[in-house]
């Protein structure tokens, strides 16, 4: 097997075929899996913040950190990769409330989730499994030859997505 593709905090990673991809630490952060399962092409991006509006565009605003950006971006590769957009299907982790706080405002774990199904459904991506929320991280190893994508948590041990 290929060696690990690492996602970092405010990256994203693409691969076609055998491979993982894998994403550490998602606490209030999103880890998005977009995958093209005819081909065998997939993606994962972990967004720190729901969107750019407000950041100032230039060359030295990583994309990469947002929701509305680094989707589409993504995207856009895998489909130069030949992946085929109304084949597309995303899984989506991490989004956790990692403090405890009384206002929606700080709840950035809950905005993130909330702006990445905003920016699947405006892409036509649908989100076909999902473990979001609560108040414990996670991390994401997705497999680009299958599709799976596994999460595990120390408090909650694994999912497969």
């Amino acid at each position: 097997m290929k060696p690990n593709l690492n996602v970092g905090i405010s990256d994203w990673k693409v691969n076609k075929g055998e491979g993982l991809i894998v994403t550490y630490a998602l606490g209030s952060c999103v880890g998005i899996c977009l995958y093209d399962k005819t081909v065998k092409i997939g993606g994962l991006s972990h967004i720190m913040l729901p969107d750019s509006k407000g950041v100032a565009a230039s060359a030295a605003v990583n994309r990469m950190k947002f929701a509305d950006t680094a989707i589409p971006d993504m995207l856009h590769k895998l489909i130069q990769m030949g992946a085929v957009k109304s084949r597309m299907t995303a899984k989506i982790a991490g989004g956790a409330l990692m403090f405890a706080t009384s206002s929606e405002k700080f709840n950035i774990g809950e905005r993130n989730v909330a702006a990445v199904k905003e920016t699947l459904k405006t892409l036509g991506i649908p989100i076909i499994a999902q473990d979001t929320g609560l108040n414990f991280g996670r991390t994401v190893f997705f497999n680009t030859e299958d599709g799976k994508a596994e999460v595990k948590s120390t408090s909650q041990g694994v999912k497969i997505l």
